[in-house]
């Protein structure tokens, strides 16, 4: 089965977060997909993080190690439509991107951004408790 899954599920999980263990449990088995701004999101993450001094250059570079390694098929988004999404739901575009994702992939979305599960929710759209 797909799973959209965010960045904030993915960070939690690299740099073990206390919800790590059940999102592993809860992806195990599924094909992973999302935005193709995955990756620059993961780096801003991990850009705030060592500004907030939360983690060392070391950690960091140990993180991007892990999320390369973790298996994710990205899906391009129908920009018309996250514009379209992120208008009704008072998102960014970069969100709206996870929700069309779902809608067009008939997928959960798993996420910790609890606005993101209350927009995806508005729209019909599964989500993943975590």
């Amino acid at each position: 089965m797909n799973v959209v899954i965010d960045t904030s599920a993915l960070v939690a999980v690299i740099v073990g977060e206390p919800e790590r263990d059940r999102i592993v449990d809860l992806t195990a088995g599924n094909t992973l997909i999302g935005p193709g701004s995955i990756p620059w999101e993961v780096g801003n993450a991990f850009s705030s993080m060592l500004k907030q001094d939360r983690l060392s250059i070391d950690e960091a570079l140990k993180g991007l190690a892990i999320f390369e390694s973790i298996p994710v098929r990205y899906a391009n988004p129908d920009f018309a439509h996250a514009l379209i999404l992120a208008h009704q739901t008072n998102m960014y575009a970069h969100d709206a991107y996870f929700l069309d994702c779902a809608i067009r992939h008939n997928a959960p979305l798993l996420t910790l951004d609890q606005k993101l599960k209350r927009a995806a929710k508005n729209l019909n759209v599964t989500t993943w408790e975590v």
